[in-house]
């Protein structure tokens, strides 16, 4: 009974936290997906690859603390990270070029998007505002 009701708590926790925010990021590392919610509803369902084996994509809740549309990482030779949304530390989801690795794991720790999907994500979060805006990142 217990691990149902966990179950039940944690999905009205989503549930709640989906209403309450403007624009909800979810990642699924095990599904290597992302869903965007867009007040409430369900508006992106996208592929997204996180860290590879030996790296790791932390999970937890976060609101975004900095926005950068044209980053380059200062930790992994200048690699383009377009419509960077940072959101604990050196973590961000953002576009890559690696398009046809999507779905499967294979960054140093971000969440890796199509950019035309980054895209539409940066635009949201800056147009709702990063405290309207909750990433949430399972397993």
């Amino acid at each position: 009974m217990r691990p149902l009701l966990a179950a039940l708590a944690a999905l009205l926790l989503f549930a709640t936290s989906a209403m309450a925010d403007r624009v909800v990021a979810r990642v699924s590392i095990s599904e290597q997906k992302m869903y965007v919610y867009h007040h409430g509803t369900l508006v992106h369902e996208w592929p997204v690859s996180t860290a590879r084996a030996g790296k790791i994509t932390p999970t937890g809740d976060w609101r975004p603390q900095w926005l950068s549309k044209n980053h380059r990482s200062s930790r992994y030779n200048n690699a383009p990270m377009p419509y960077a949304i940072f959101y604990s530390g050196h973590y961000a989801i953002h576009g890559t070029d690696q398009i046809s690795r999507l779905g499967r794991p294979a960054s140093a720790g971000c969440v890796r998007l199509d950019p035309a999907n980054a895209s539409v994500l940066f635009d949201m979060v800056r147009q709702e505002g990063m405290e309207q805006t909750r990433v949430i990142v399972r397993r």
